[in-house]
This record gives structure tokens, C-alpha cells and sequence, in this order.
């Protein structure tokens, strides 16, 4: 490994105290943040603050070595997880918080095979008009946690006839391998007042119960519905276990819900 540089003294006194060290059972959590992040939500520009977090299994407050090394650990080619803080999320009462797993294909690409890319801008609109609230972006959820190429050959089962949930099991992975640990020990560090879910997963609800978080309600979240993706939409509540109690759906609806 390339010897550890010294970072300038300028560039470390306006890096280190935007890091914050969240311990863990076994290694650490580096959150980097606020970042100013203007974002253009449908024209109007909405101006959230950006955090993004690193896992390691050095525990050190030493923030210069940690920095220093990142050139040489190549993180490009790995993924990192993220949150867009939007208003006085610390102390406002009622906040608003969505876990958003990553998806390539919807929130890039725009796919209509799932709800995704939908789900994303709304949850992001959604806590701009509550006023307070905060969008967990989470890295290595794709495809509910398999990753983007057995993502790619769930689908190719998918259009032979395969739901999505056996497509996983299929693959041999589960039909949801996602954890929200780290995502939960940042929203601890971020906030400690009650928060409202944007959800329709009782998994996602169930995490943050387990993990002592004072749940205060949970807000459903509908998505961009069509041919394409109804289907899916329907194997998330009738065998992922997805809620739509509160607003009636059925099998024989419109609408589905949603992640």
C-alpha cells in the first residue's frame, strides 16, 4: 500500500469538522456533512444538505488518516450510501424519512419495470412540502439487495414468467437480503425526535421498531403505475407482504403499492 500522505493543514481544518465518527459493534461509520445541495425538483430548485457516509473498520477520531487514505482504497469502484437533509431536521418536531435502495434502472434510467425513479422524486417532494425530513439514498440494495447483474438475470427470468420474488429465490438469494443497520445508526446520530416513514414495506418499519426509534406514523407512498410493472406491483403486496390497508387497494384496483 502507497505511504499515508500528510494532508495540507488548510485542507484538513476545513474537512474535520464536517466528520463525525458513529461507532459500531465492529468497525465505523464516517459521516461527512452538511453539504449544501441545490436540487432541481420539476423546475423549482429545492436546496437540501447532503450527507454521505463510509464504512471502515478502523475506529479513530485521527480524521487526517482516514482522508489520507481514500486515494488509495480506489472507492469509485465501490458503493456508498447517503442522505438529503431537507429543513431543521434536528429539532423541527415532525420530520419526514424515506430508505430509498439504490435502483440503476429506475432512478437513472427511468425504467418502467418498476416504481422507483418515481418513488424517489416523490419522497423527495413529498418532505420538501412537510417541511422537514430527510431521504436515505442506500448503496447495495439493488434488486432488493442482490445486485445490479443478478438484478439483470432475475429480469431475464422475470420475462419468462418468474414473479419477482421467485426470480431471488431462483437466483438463490432471498427475497429481500437488505439491512438498514447503518442507515439507522446515521438517522440515530442525525435525530433524535420521532419520524414518519415513507413506506408501504412493514420490513422497513419493523427495522426502525427493533432498533428503538420512536416511529410516530407511517405515510403510503404510490407508484407510477402501468403495464409494465403492475405485475411486480401486485407480488409486492400479495407475497412480499407490502401494506395497502389504508387506502383499500385490491387486487382488482388501479393501483398498487409500492417499495
Amino acid at each position: 500500500m502507497p505511504a499515508i500522505k500528510t494532508l495540507d493543514p488548510k485542507v484538513l481544518s476545513l474537512l474535520q469538522p464536517k466528520i463525525k465518527l458513529i461507532k459500531k459493534d465492529e468497525g465505523a461509520i464516517y459521516l461527512v456533512g452538511p453539504i449544501k445541495l441545490p436540487v432541481n425538483l420539476d423546475g423549482q430548485t429545492i436546496e437540501f444538505k447532503w450527507y454521505c457516509w463510509l464504512n471502515c473498520k478502523e475506529v479513530t477520531e485521527d480524521f487526517e488518516r482516514i482522508v489520507a487514505k481514500l486515494s488509495a482504497v480506489n472507492l469509485a469502484e465501490l458503493q456508498q450510501s447517503s442522505v438529503l437533509v431537507y429543513g431543521d431536521f434536528e429539532q423541527e418536531e415532525s420530520a419526514l424519512i424515506r430508505f430509498h435502495s439504490i435502483c440503476h434502472t429506475g432512478d437513472i434510467f427511468g425504467s418502467k419495470r418498476c416504481d422507483c425513479g418515481f418513488q424517489l422524486k416523490q419522497s423527495m417532494k413529498q418532505i420538501a412540502e412537510h417541511g422537514s425530513g430527510a431521504l436515505f439514498y442506500l448503496a447495495n440494495h439493488e434488486g432488493r439487495g442482490i445486485g445490479l447483474f443478478s438484478k439483470a438475470l432475475a429480469y431475464i427470468l422475470q420475462e419468462n414468467g418468474f414473479d419477482t420474488v421467485d426470480a431471488n429465490l431462483q437466483l438463490g438469494f432471498a427475497d429481500d437480503a437488505r439491512d438498514y443497520s447503518d442507515a439507522i445508526a446515521v438517522l440515530k446520530t442525525l435525530r433524535s425526535k420521532p419520524v414518519s416513514l415513507l413506506t408501504n414495506n412493514p420490513r422497513k418499519l419493523d427495522a426502525l421498531g427493533k432498533a428503538g426509534l420512536d416511529v410516530a406514523g407511517r405515510v403510503q407512498l404510490w407508484g407510477d403505475v402501468s403495464e409494465y410493472n403492475e405485475k411486480y406491483l401486485q407480488t409486492k403486496i400479495h407475497r412480499s407482504g407490502h401494506l395497502n390497508e389504508e387506502d383499500g387497494m385490491g387486487e382488482d384496483k388501479d393501483c398498487c403499492n409500492n417499495d
